[in-house]
């Protein structure tokens, strides 16, 4: 594909051009770390995790999906990124002929947003997709939506961070609202009594245990805890299945950052009927690094993960099979909210987020609010005809 050259009034040149040399998948990484440089709530992950991200060779996504990378130029001087990608294991699923964008940043420009998010469509259209959704890096499971609400924070693991000017920018492109993802907010004094009182309920319930996840069959325990994933969130918009690749590379990344304490399956009768993980908001942890582990970076992060230890977590995933839902008036799940929050309270940590979820998902949300949670943070997903 060859790069499109555009030219204001001003005479600035704008160029849009694919990523294919080192320099340019450089570019594409660090510019974030200019754009939100100032932004005491902007958390990246580090460089060398969004190369992973990028590379089909580490990447085991990129075995059911395709993804292209482009860089807006403006006189020479990266000023925006965007990807756009095709996933057949979505298309597969849903039947609906979309394509994606993702990696969106730019600078408060509504030309080069435009020309960015053209240049993604344009690329999805070439491929047979007759819409385009997003953002998405690079799918469903990974970093999903927009901030367009609470700024004023900092963004957990596997969570975006944002600039107030995207929203209206991606509208003016001619997108409009698919759906909004809700963060929500926890700390130890909004646990409410009701909440223990109904995971007592289900912790009586004849069969019914829990267990920490076994670090030495940990590939075992991510196939369940997938399992229940994959029917508890089957029938979710836009939901797709994790490849057997994708889940090994799951499990080799968890043994990382996992404590087994905060990961649990509960049990019926001995079968699996629900689960939760919770990571350590490990963004805690290299905040300050400008995205690089060198020359002492690595140090700083060892210290702080295993000595220190961040003061934050997210709850990743929770969720229970449909056949054990109604067990105690659906409590298996608080009871697993709540045996993980108090356990990392006795660990030394103080607040905590949970999500994403559905906008329209009325059990779920209800159940967050239940927790005493505090809807904090909407993520936007747009769509739009190509």
């Amino acid at each position: 594909m060859v790069a499109s050259t555009l030219k204001n009034s001003k005479t600035s040149t704008l160029v849009i051009r694919p990523v294919r040399t080192r320099a340019d998948r450089q570019a594409f990484i660090r510019l974030v770390h200019r754009l939100y440089a100032g932004d005491p709530n902007f958390r990246a992950p580090l460089d060398l995790m969004v190369r992973e991200v990028m590379s089909a060779k580490q990447n085991p996504w990129f075995e059911h999906g395709e993804a292209a990378f482009f860089l807006a130029l403006r006189d020479g001087k990266a000023v925006g990124r965007i990807s756009a990608q095709v996933d057949q294991s979505h298309l597969e699923r849903h039947q609906d002929n979309a394509g994606f964008f993702g990696f969106f940043e730019v600078e408060d420009s509504l030309e080069t947003a435009q020309a960015l998010l053209d240049a993604a469509a344009k690329w999805c259209l070439a491929r047979g997709m007759s819409q385009i959704r997003g953002p998405f890096t690079l799918s469903i499971n990974e970093e999903s939506g927009l901030l367009v609400e609470g700024f004023d924070s900092p963004n957990y693991i596997m969570m975006p961070h944002g600039k107030p000017y995207y929203d209206g920018l991606i509208k003016a492109a001619g997108f409009a609202k698919a759906v909004d993802l809700w963060a929500w907010r926890f700390n130890r004094e909004f646990l409410p009594e009701h909440a223990f009182e109904l995971a007592e309920m289900a912790r009586e319930h004849p069969g019914v245990t829990i267990r920490n996840v076994d670090m030495k069959n940990l590939e075992r325990d991510v196939r369940i805890i997938i399992d229940i994933y994959n029917d508890a969130w089957a029938d979710n918009w836009g939901f797709v299945t994790l490849s057997e690749a994708e889940l090994d590379k799951m499990a080799k990344d968890f043994k990382l950052i996992v404590d087994p304490e905060m990961c649990m399956i509960a049990e019926v009768d001995g079968k699996p009927a629900a689960m939760t993980v919770a990571l350590p908001n490990i963004y805690e942890a290299f905040h300050d690094l400008d995205g690089s582990l060198l020359p002492l970076g690595w140090a700083k992060v060892l210290y702080r993960l295993k000595v220190k230890h961040p003061k934050s977590f997210r709850v990743l995933l929770l969720g229970v099979s449909e056949e054990y839902r109604r067990i105690a008036f659906g409590g298996l799940s608080v009871l697993l909210y709540t045996t993980i929050y108090q356990r990392a309270y006795d660990k030394g940590y103080v607040e905590a987020e949970a999500g994403w979820t559905l906008e329209d998902n009325r059990a779920i949300n209800q159940g967050m609010k239940l927790m005493g949670a505090e809807k904090y943070k909407t993520f936007r997903v747009y769509e739009k005809e190509i």
